[in-house]
């Protein structure tokens, strides 16, 4: 007769897998858990400083100044029909309306109050506190 040996794992062996597995958990997804705030946070930022501020530049390029307040930033998507109409409008400039990484419209205003040509900030998170603004002025 042949010895075999058994080739199952013990219900010690399958435990112990389970322990360290939990522990390996516990320990990383407190760190992973915070990171999709600060993802958003960095989007909102390469938006306001990049993606909207060459769109912005490409429209007053063409037409010889920023779009109004009221005209906001439909302005870059579509031609406005409110005054001043651009008379060189050749959009779009984006291909669609901007909205900050939380689903919220990113707030434009053209003369600023911050800077003299534009102020464009997204209300963040927590769109009724001023703390968590991402802005494009400092």
């Amino acid at each position: 007769m042949k010895n075999y040996k058994s080739r199952a794992f013990t219900l010690i062996e399958i435990m112990l897998v389970v322990i360290i597995i939990g522990a390996l958990a516990a320990m990383v997804i407190p760190r992973i858990s915070g990171r999709s705030e600060q993802a958003k946070i960095t989007v909102a930022k390469a938006d306001i400083e990049t993606l909207l501020a060459t769109a912005l530049k490409l429209y007053e390029l063409d037409n010889g100044g920023f779009p109004t307040t009221s005209q906001g930033l439909d302005a870059l998507v579509q031609k406005p029909s409110s005054s001043p109409i651009p008379a060189n409008w050749n959009g779009p400039y984006l291909e669609r309306k901007p909205l900050d990484p939380w689903g919220n419209l990113y707030v434009y205003e053209s003369p600023g109050q911050h800077r003299l040509d534009y102020d464009l900030f997204s209300s963040g998170k927590d769109s009724k506190s001023e703390a968590d603004n991402i802005v494009n002025w400092e």
